[in-house]
């Protein structure tokens, strides 16, 4: 049994790691011209942005039905690979609970034939068994110790691996994403925002939890459809999904705020010339840092107390339009007060940190 969950645990984790989640072609466009105004174009890739997909900085492409990056697989979980992960996450905890069941009635065993019960007191001599005949394999205090030490690893496995598993199972069977997931509770949050009396569905959710299990698993192993063009419910449009990201990004566009940089940030994780407070409240995530020169311009998205996210703005006609966007320190911008029409800065601006 042990060599069986060992090799599932590991064809499936090595499957997910090598076969990958499937990247959008470079260069790609839809069949119809006139579909890319409801795709979002990326420039890294040199191509629009697939239904269901989304640029990873970190695989350096766009990827089929993205739901997240993966350290432990040093890849991405998307399309071709959903299903691989998924099952390394069921088999780990399983495995890990038979190995546990195997340590527990290990110790208890040779505890219980090491155990001597007096009026006062309770020994343990880990020299030696009171009965024969003796154990195969010597069972002393280093085994005993590598025994409870696998145990701990076997039951924070189970446990930590098996809530993944379960988070997994419930985007499956509404045929989500985790990224997707987020965009539906954004879409709701700006409706209801500016009241525009709209009612988004998810437009993949083909309403049966089977139907949506079978888009991941199937008898083959290869999932359903090419990872381009998706089955939608009655009633949605083939970018019904790309359409709200669209509205969002335009959204976020709105409400973010244009900062100048008043000092040089030079993008570390952890600044100590910036001020403890901003030393101990850097933000965790993998969300890369960005580097600030005095006078730069940034669009900040969204922001902490002590930090700020967004994109800095790169004005050079070298640069192309390009947008480096992370974290930096609230302390060593301020707002940016400017005209609209003409977009220069506003007599008198006043520092506002």
């Amino acid at each position: 049994m042990l060599l069986n969950w060992t090799v599932m645990i590991l064809y499936n984790y090595f499957s997910a790691m090598f076969v990958g989640p499937g990247y959008v072609p470079l260069g790609w466009t839809p069949e119809k011209s006139q579909d890319c105004m409801y795709l979002q174009y990326c420039k890294v890739c040199q191509s629009y942005k697939a239904p269901r997909s989304h640029h990873c900085r970190k695989c350096n492409r766009c990827v089929m039905k993205m739901d997240h990056h993966c350290p432990w697989i040093n890849n991405c979980c998307g399309y071709q690979n959903h299903a691989s992960f998924t099952l390394f996450l069921l088999l780990a905890p399983l495995g890990c609970i038979h190995a546990s069941f195997i340590f527990i009635m290990t110790m208890y065993t040779q505890l219980y034939n090491r155990i001597s019960f007096g009026w006062s007191s309770v020994k343990i001599d880990m020299s030696a068994a009171k009965r024969d005949p003796r154990p195969i394999i010597p069972f002393g205090l280093s085994a005993f110790a590598a025994s409870l030490f696998a145990l701990g690893l076997a039951l924070g496995t189970t446990i930590a691996v098996g809530m993944l598993f379960i988070i997994q199972m419930k985007v499956i069977l509404t045929n989500k994403t985790s990224i997707e997931s987020w965009i539906e509770e954004k879409a709701k949050d700006r409706i209801q925002y500016y009241q525009t009396g709209e009612t988004f569905i998810f437009p993949y959710d083909m309403g049966s939890k089977w139907k949506n299990f079978r888009q991941v698993f199937t008898w083959s192993g290869i999932p359903e459809g090419d990872g381009l063009d998706w089955p939608v419910r009655d009633g949605c449009h083939q970018y019904s999904l790309t359409i709200e990201q669209l509205k969002q990004k335009a959204d976020k566009r709105v409400r973010s705020v244009r900062y100048r940089a008043i000092e040089d940030y030079s993008g570390v994780c952890c600044p100590v010339t910036k001020g403890v407070k901003t030393f101990f409240t850097t933000p965790c995530t993998e969300e890369p840092r960005i580097a600030l020169s005095k006078g730069d311009l940034i669009l900040a998205t969204r922001g902490l107390k002590h930090w700020m996210y967004g994109e800095k703005i790169l004005i050079s006609a070298a640069d192309g339009g390009i947008r480096e966007r992370g974290w930096f320190p609230r302390n060593c911008v301020e707002k940016y007060q400017y005209d609209s029409e003409t977009d220069q800065p506003v007599d008198g601006e006043k520092k506002s940190k």
